[in-house]
Order: structure tokens, then sequence, then C-alpha cells
């Protein structure tokens, strides 16, 4: 039977759970696991593909065409989990779905109500997503802080399944804030009251995780356990720390595999996560490191770009070189802007995905001078259709290339909706989503670095390539290297007469991880570390 660990936070929201939940995921797959993670989102929306950027940070986008939180991305970077729409669960999927059932008279003239009908369903979904996993244990996140309204519900749903199933089935870990004083004094009442409100809705923890900005005293240890009622060795420090792949090997080595496995009644063994520990010192002890510069929409938040961060870092990882990203607002730059001073020291140039008109043509400068210079240069989706406007502007002369997403009324549109866009009627959900099948041209550079001939890779996009300008760039200079195996959409450029200049309209950085970088970002890394060389 599948075993459960519930993951919960109190104090304040954006501490980490999905860090912790992921780092555990990844530590008990060295035992021999079979982990299934699954993220809780009390929000009402169905998924935050129609959220802000600076609302809800990065969309991890699926293999199956999910919208999902970001933390399903650090899901999948940390361990093997197999993650679909199944792992993600929302206040607004959950009511969706009970309502829908009330309409078709599944209740059968009952009254519908929180307890039981959407506990229930809550449930159901945690159960069918773990089995259907076929997972020894699945680690369930809860979003949101304990205390929140919008929480009440799935937290019922966790105490009606610690109930009703055998006690070694189940654990609750929660995480928590030790807030620090300028006497560099660690406050833990606020952990305390949040175990309290914990409890009142009849969840025990078994475990205790404390984010600070150092390691736990053992005098703080034994306070929290005193005034939690919880072992003293299952209060956990989560400090701070250079490099979050370091979180697994900080708590393993307080042993935080162990007590979760004692709990739920399974045999434990000494495991190393040797792997783990060389990523780290790379990443630590790299002789060089490069600058690259990150152009981008939505700079401002952290955990916008969140999967391309991590994945510049594995690439950087797999060519032993540590990447400083030097991050700059498209909407900073302008033709009065002087880009020399702007790429100094740089060594390679990415510009990520995005949406809209704000921020997006004055990409044209910075992708121009990358092209002219010969600085590697990489794209994704909005990036890839910014180089072929800049392409069509400043080699084909079409001054007025345009996406007709920005001017629909414009005459040269190089960059269209989708055919299947055109009947669309919602924003949510409705994009080109998930994985598809795509066909490389084998003498490319985005041929060489995979490999291979043909490969599957994730989208997000409503806008293409369009298909009678294809000629016209092709014999000009822009190679597409790469197309959709059935609508022949373009799926990659690259510049004929440059080391390295790629875009690609699918986004690689959903399949990248630590232990397995992603080809294009270890290419792109490659040759910007080349760059580097040649112009130290």
């Amino acid at each position: 039977m599948v075993k459960y660990v519930f993951v919960t936070g109190g104090v304040c929201s954006s501490l980490g759970k999905g860090l912790v939940a992921a780092s555990l995921g990844c530590i008990l797959e060295h035992h021999k696991k079979k982990i299934c993670l699954i993220k809780v989102d009390p929000y009402i929306n169905v998924d935050p593909g129609t959220m802000s950027p600076y609302q809800h940070g990065e969309v991890y986008v699926t293999d199956d065409g999910a919208e999902t939180d970001l933390d399903l991305g650090t899901y999948s970077r940390f361990t093997s989990s197999m993650l679909s729409r199944a792992n993600s669960i929302t206040t607004g999927q959950v009511y969706n779905e009970v309502i829908r059932a009330e309409r078709e008279g599944q209740y059968l003239g009952r009254t519908v109500q929180v307890v039981p009908h959407i506990t229930n369903k809550i449930k159901r979904k945690i159960y069918e997503c773990a089995e259907n996993a076929g997972a020894d244990i699945a680690i369930i996140e809860l979003g949101g802080t304990v205390g929140d309204i919008e929480s009440l519900p799935f937290l019922e749903a966790v105490r009606q399944i610690m109930y009703e199933r055998p006690r070694e089935d189940s654990l609750s870990l929660h995480l928590v804030l030790l807030p620090v004083l300028s006497n560099n004094e660690k406050k833990t009442k606020p952990a305390q009251h949040s175990v309290r409100d914990l409890r009142a809705a009849g969840i025990y923890p078994d475990a205790l995780v404390c984010r600070s900005p150092s390691q736990l005293l053992l005098e703080e240890r034994k306070k929290l356990s005193l005034f939690t009622s919880i072992r003293e060795d299952s209060v956990i420090s989560a400090h701070d720390c250079e490099d979050i792949y370091e979180i697994p090997l900080i708590l393993h080595e307080q042993k935080l595999d162990h007590i979760v496995l004692r709990r739920l009644g399974l045999p434990t063994k000494i495991v190393a996560l040797q792997d783990w520990k060389n990523i780290v010192e790379v990443t630590k002890n790299a002789e060089d490191s490069l600058d690259i510069l990150f152009v981008g929409k939505y700079i401002e938040q952290s955990d916008t770009y969140m999967s391309v961060d991590q994945a510049l870092q594995h690439g950087g990882i797999s060519n032993k070189v540590r990447v400083n990203l030097r991050k700059v607002n498209a909407e900073e730059i302008n033709e009065d802007t002087d880009l020399s001073e702007l790429f100094s020291g740089v060594s390679g140039v990415i510009v990520p995905g995005g949406f809209g008109i704000r921020g997006a043509l004055e990409l044209i400068y910075p992708i121009e001078y990358a092209r002219l210079n010969n600085i590697p240069f990489f794209s994704i989706c909005l990036g890839m259709q910014m180089m072929v406007i800049e392409f069509s502007r400043n080699v084909l002369g079409l001054k007025d290339a345009q996406s007709s997403e920005f001017h629909p009324e414009t005459n040269n549109p190089v960059i269209s909706l989708l055919e299947e866009q055109d009947t669309a009627q919602e924003l949510g959900g409705t994009m080109r989503l998930g994985s598809s099948k795509i066909h490389l041209l084998k003498d490319s550079v985005i041929g060489r670095a995979y490999g291979i001939s043909e490969i599957f890779e994730r989208h997000r996009h409503r806008y293409e390539v369009t298909q009678r300008y294809v000629d016209q760039l092709a014999g000009n200079g822009l190679r597409l290297s790469a197309k959709d195996s059935i609508n022949e959409f373009i799926e990659a450029v690259e510049w004929k007469d440059h080391p390295w200049g790629v875009g690609v309209q699918f986004h690689p950085e959903l399949k990248s991880k630590p232990l397995d970088p992603h080809p294009l970002y270890v290419s792109f890394i490659k040759h910007a570390l080349q760059f580097y060389y040649e112009n130290k």
C-alpha cells in the first residue's frame, strides 16, 4: 500500500515547501523507493495558466499539456517522478468537478457540502494519482499557509486520510520560519503558534523543518521540541545555503529520510548521495565563471524564469563552469542604449519567452548585436519569434515585419496566430500545450547538440512562424533546423554564418535536470565557454 507524507507550511508562504518535498523525494529515491509528488494549490483558479507571472511565477508545463505550479518543475529536477496533470490539484479543479457532478444528478438529490463531498473529491484525486503511479511513498505538498481560509478543506481532507488509514501509513511534516531579530536571536514563538494551528485542524506533525538564515543551535532545537511535543531528533534545520542542490544533503545529514522511513514502518539503510555531492562540488569549486546576459520581460521576480535559470546552471555543471546571470529588463533597452557596454564581459546571451508587446520589440536590439558580433545566442518561444522578426527587418529588409500578436493589421506578419487558435473562445488551457514530436535537420547546430534526428519537447504558445515567409527566410541565411512532425510548424531557427545562434519555439528547460542536463543548454554553455576563452 502507498504511504503518504503531507508537507504543510506555517508562519508565512514561500518558505520552500516545494524544495523540501522534492529534496525528501530525492533522498528517498536513493533508498530505492518509488516516489509520487503531488502539489495542492488552494486558489480558485483552475490552474496558473492565466495568471500574471508577477502573481505566480513560472508556469510549468507537463508532457500531457497541463499548466501547473512551478513546484512541479522542482519535483522534476530533483527526482525521477513522472508528472502529469494528475499531480496538480487546485480548488478550482475540485469545485469544478463537484459542481459538474451535481448538475448531472450524481448526488441523487442530496445537499452538496464541503464535508463530505469536497473533501472526498480531494482524497480521491490524491489516492488515484498515487496509486496509478505505483508509488511506494506519495509526498503531497499543501500550498499556502496553515490558517488560510482557502486551505481548510484540504487540511480537513488530510486529517481524514491520516485518521482513516493505519497509523504507520502517513506522516505530517511541517515547515516553519524562525524569524531573526536585530540581536541575531531566532524567535520560535511563531513556529509554536503555527504547530498549534495545525493541531487545531486535527493534524499532529511528526517532524518540524525550520527555515532560518543560520543552522539551528542545540538549545533552539530543544526549545522547539519542548513546546511543540515533536521529538528533538525530528526538529530539522533548513538553513540558508549557497546552492539549492545542497538541500538534499543538508536534510540527509540530519537523517530526515530515516525519520520518515521509520515513522512509516519501512526499512532504512545508509545512502551516500554522492551524485548530488558531485554537483555541489562543481558549482562551488569551478575554476572559471561565465557571465550570461539574460534579457527578459519579467526579470523583476526571481521565480518567473525558474526553469531557464536552473537549466543554465545545469549546462554550467556539465561544462564544469559557474554561470552568472546578468539579468536586464527588456524595457530598459532602446535605440540609444550603449550595447557595447551592455555586452561588456558577456560570453553568451539568452532571450526567454513571454507574452504581449510590452518589452518585446526592444529585444530586437540585443538580438541584432549578438548576431553581428558572433556572440553565442539562445532564444526560446517569444525569443525565437523576435529572432525571426529581427532577421526579417534587418536582413530581408521588411522594415515593418511584425507579429500579429502585437499588430494584427501589419503588412508583413512573419509571426502569426496558429490556425487552431482561431476558434479558441477561452484563454485558459487553449494554447498549444505539452509534448510534440519534432524532426531535426541533421546538418544543424541543434541536430549536432541532440545527436539524434527526432525529439519530443514541450510547448506553450499561440503564435508561429508564418508559412508564406519560410522560403524567403531560408534563402537568405536563416536555417530552419526543426519542424513539427505533423503540422510542419517551424520549431527551431539558426543563423547560418554564426558559431552558435539558435532559437527554439519549444521549452527545452522544462526537461533539464542537474543529473541529466538538457543537450541544448549544455551546447550553449559549451560555446559560451569557448567564446570566453577566445576573448579572455
